[in-house]
């Protein structure tokens, strides 16, 4: 019988945030494919867990995932954690879980920690909905587009940060998205955990006279469907109304359907749409 791949929560801090089920898992399990090895052990030796463990990280995430592949075929069970946390979540984990699917190889998830939840639940923020968009691309190009696509995203954003670039993505943000009010959620679960609600504007002013320390996570409120819309609205004024149509009509909808979105986006009836279209 073929073996299996159980992707095994891991403690973002705290070390009493491991459960039970994963516990038993990794001391159950054949191997153990770890992040980094040097770190996990020191996880492993807390808990007496004598599993042997291999490597899998983002450098060997394509090579090492077929090896890994071949002894679950041959009926060996995996565990797969990450450095903190649960494993898919902005590490290579995902390329894993891809290639047992493609493989015919059974995955199954053993919940747990995870920091982008835990920081959005202690944010006092909109929790109904969120963007998480873990670390920016360090790429120029990338990282540009992905924040100026945060510009009107109206859900909760999450976002994970080192202290050594805290500084630069704050102003980042702010230059992007305005004044927005913000909670920074730093060292989550461990000794000397942070969370403090404030703005962009203000945490900017803060990390300009104070050197960040510590693993932050930045959660930022989205903006409102009201500001949305007058963002909208101003956007419709600054072109003709045959531009607008023109826009619809090019994606393939017919003219009534384009007369019907035009005169939503404008907040008018579809007659008043007709019988301007009629005197230009």
């Amino acid at each position: 019988m073929q073996g299996k791949l159980y992707l095994c929560a891991t403690p973002i801090g705290n070390l009493e945030d491991i459960t039970l089920r994963v516990l038993r898992t990794l001391r159950e399990v054949d191997l153990i494919a770890a992040e980094d090895t040097r770190n996990s052990i020191k996880l492993l030796n807390y808990f007496e867990i004598r599993t042997p463990m291999t490597s899998y990280h983002e450098y060997n995430k394509i090579e090492k995932a077929y090896q890994l592949i071949e002894k679950m075929r041959s009926g060996e069970n995996i565990a797969l954690i990450t450095d903190a946390g649960t494993p898919g979540i902005s590490d290579p984990g995902e390329d894993l879980v891809r290639i047992c699917y493609q493989s015919g190889i059974e995955v199954t998830s053993l919940p747990g920690a995870c920091a982008c939840i835990t920081a959005l639940t202690l944010s006092g923020l909109a929790s109904r909905r969120f963007a998480f968009e873990a670390f920016l691309p360090r790429d120029k190009k990338e990282r540009s587009a992905i924040l100026d696509s945060l510009k009107s995203e109206t859900r909760t954003i999450i976002l994970y940060e080192a202290p050594h670039h805290l500084l630069k993505t704050l102003q980042e943000l702010y230059n992007i998205l305005g004044d927005r009010p913000i909670t920074l959620c730093r060292e989550l679960t461990k000794k000397y955990e942070t969370t403090f609600t404030t703005s962009l504007y203000e945490a900017l002013n803060l990390y300009q006279e104070q050197t960040p320390k510590g693993e932050f996570v930045l959660v930022i409120q989205g903006k409102s469907m009201q500001e949305l819309k007058q963002e909208q609205h101003k956007n419709w004024e600054n072109i003709s109304l045959k531009e607008h149509m023109a826009q619809y009509e090019t994606q393939g909808m017919s003219r009534k359907e384009a007369m019907k979105q035009v005169a939503k986006d404008r907040g008018i009836s579809k007659r008043e749409v007709y019988a301007k279209l009629l005197q230009d």
